[in-house]
């Protein structure tokens, strides 16, 4: 999968914040999305406090490593599909964990039988859907037409 190009998405997806706010749950976060965890040493750090743009980037890197890492040991298959569509499959699971996106079951197993129309009516039959709005969009269109 080209890391570089998911990269790009995830920052279109998401945003991209150099100090810490309140995600739409009221979790702090930074970056391209990253929750701040109690591991990170922004834990506990004020709304405002600053991040530089190497943090920013090895959080980036290390929660695309743990999505793809969670793929590989959950959803094996995942890695014989095309690059395009696994940066969807990523991108997913980044937004919505691999606990949630694996609730999508008809999704999932449309994918895995390159029913590409199935699957991306399946992505946008759901509440996800309405929730990301634009970003389902673009992802049913990768996930259908395979570019």
């Amino acid at each position: 999968m080209n890391k570089d190009r998911l990269i790009e998405e995830l920052i279109k997806d998401e945003g991209y914040e150099y100090e810490i706010y309140l995600d739409h749950l009221g979790y702090p976060t930074f970056g391209v999305g990253h929750l701040v965890l109690e591991k990170d040493e922004e834990y506990g750090k004020p709304v405002g406090t600053p991040i530089s743009e190497k943090r920013i980037l090895e959080c980036l890197n290390n929660d695309i490593d743990i999505v793809c890492n969670e793929l590989d040991k959950n959803m094996s298959w995942w890695k014989d599909l095309d690059d395009v569509r696994q940066r969807v499959l990523a991108n997913m699971a980044f937004n919505l964990g691999l606990p949630r996106l694996s609730k999508f079951v008809k999704f999932l197993t449309a994918v895995q039988d390159a029913d590409w129309k199935k699957a991306s009516e399946e992505m946008m039959d759901s509440k996800w859907a309405t929730q990301v709005g634009n970003r389902a969009v673009r992802l049913k269109e990768k996930m259908l037409k395979g570019e």
